[in-house]
Parts: C-alpha cells; sequence; structure tokens
C-alpha cells in the first residue's frame, strides 16, 4: 500500500525506495526462475489503489469522535494499531475497508501487473516461472476487487492472497508474508518478496525472505 502520505505523515516503515536503500534486496538481474515462490506486494507495485489516504484517516478519526475516544495520533496506521486497545478495532477496520473497496474497483494497473498478465501466456506455453501471491497492507477484499478488476486472477494463487486482515497481523510484521508464502508451498529462503516501499523491505527482513525492489524487476 501507498500510504506514506496518509494524513501527510510519513511512517516509519512506509518510505519510498530512495529512503531505503540500506535494505538489502536480491542481487541484480532478478531471475524468477531461481525461486520456488514468488510473493507481490499489491498498492504501488501492481495496481495503484484510487485512494485519498488523507481522507480514509479523517474517516478513521470520525470513528474514535463517535465513540467519544480521543485519538493517539492522527495518522492512520498509528489510529488503526491503537484501535484494539481502545475496542475499536472492527469499526475503524471497515472506515479504512471502505475506501480501499472503492479504490480497488477504481485502481490503474502498473507496469509490473502489466508484466504478470504477459507471463500467464507462458506458463501455459510451459515456460513458466514459479507460483505467486499477495502479501499486502489493504484489506483482503479490496486485493481481491483489484485482482478480479485488473484479470490478475490467473497469475496468481487465488490462495496466496493475503491482507492486512488475513491473519492476526499485518506488515512490517512478518506474519502474513510467511503466511502467503506457506500458502504457495515454498520455504522462506527459497522464495521473493516484491514491494515498492520500506515496509515492504523491512518485512521481508524479519521474515527471512529475500527481497526485490519493483523497479528492479522492470529493469530486467
Amino acid at each position: 500500500m501507498t500510504d506514506e502520505d496518509a494524513q501527510g505523515v510519513e511512517t516509519d516503515g512506509d518510505a519510498p525506495q530512495t529512503a531505503a536503500e540500506s535494505v538489502p534486496s536480491a542481487d541484480r538481474p532478478i531471475d524468477l526462475a531461481a525461486y520456488d515462490a514468488v510473493v507481490y506486494d499489491l498498492d504501488g507495485t501492481l495496481v495503484e489503489l484510487a485512494v485519498d489516504w488523507g481522507a480514509v484517516a479523517e474517516s478513521v478519526l470520525d470513528v474514535y469522535a463517535e465513540h467519544a475516544m480521543i485519538p493517539p495520533t492522527d495518522e492512520l496506521w498509528g489510529l488503526l494499531e491503537a484501535a484494539g486497545e481502545y475496542g475499536i478495532r472492527n469499526p475503524v477496520e471497515e472506515a479504512i475497508a471502505v475506501h480501499e473497496r472503492a479504490g480497488a474497483h477504481e485502481s490503474t494497473l502498473l507496469p509490473l501487473g502489466g508484466r504478470l498478465i504477459e507471463a500467464v501466456e507462458e506458463i501455459e506455453d510451459g515456460r513458466g516461472g514459479p507460483p505467486a501471491g499477495v502479501c499486502s497492507l489493504n484489506c483482503e477484499e479490496a486485493c481481491r476487487v483489484a485482482v478480479e478488476t485488473h484479470g490478475l486472477g490467473d497469475a496468481l494463487d487465488p490462495d496466496a492472497i493475503v491482507g492486512r486482515d488475513t491473519v492476526g497481523t499485518h506488515k512490517p510484521d512478518p506474519e502474513s508474508l510467511l503466511a502467503a508464502i506457506e500458502r504457495l508451498g515454498a520455504e522462506p529462503a527459497r522464495a521473493l518478496f516484491v514491494g515498492d516501499s520500506r515496509r515492504d523491505a523491512v518485512a521481508a527482513e524479519r521474515a527471512g525472505v529475500p527481497f526485490a525492489w519493483a523497479a528492479d524487476l522492470l529493469d530486467r
């Protein structure tokens, strides 16, 4: 998810590639066939969701106000992480998901997403690469909407689409990434995670999974 501009505050873990060059990346040129599985971030990597993250943060602040809660921050993901302690996790999740689902329907296919669709023809010809999945900070339903909207379903394992709400934690915690890899039948060290933000890179590092910047795959 491209979320560093939410509410005008860049949070730790969400910086784009230029702010995270110190995070180890797979050696270039990147050969996807060298891995047993590939997991992709969604927003900012395969597609661009049509979401105003500042407006999302305002919606979440409204939830706090409706429950007479004083928000601990005005930063979106900080508000989400605190929601459980405040007993309002479900309404906060839904306030975010409403925007994400709509943004998934109106999303734009990015070049790497287009490459993934093109690769399906190679798979059908017996020349395909490893199985692929998604690990996203977006809710799972929005991920599936985006996948269906852009015809990415044939390129991704439907059982390996893991969103923010699929497992107990979300990126940069490694649990969601490890879940996607497990569903693809691979070991972490033999998989590759492709993303566009420091949050993605940190998640890969914590999971012990090789990482590649989305831009590096386009340069292949």
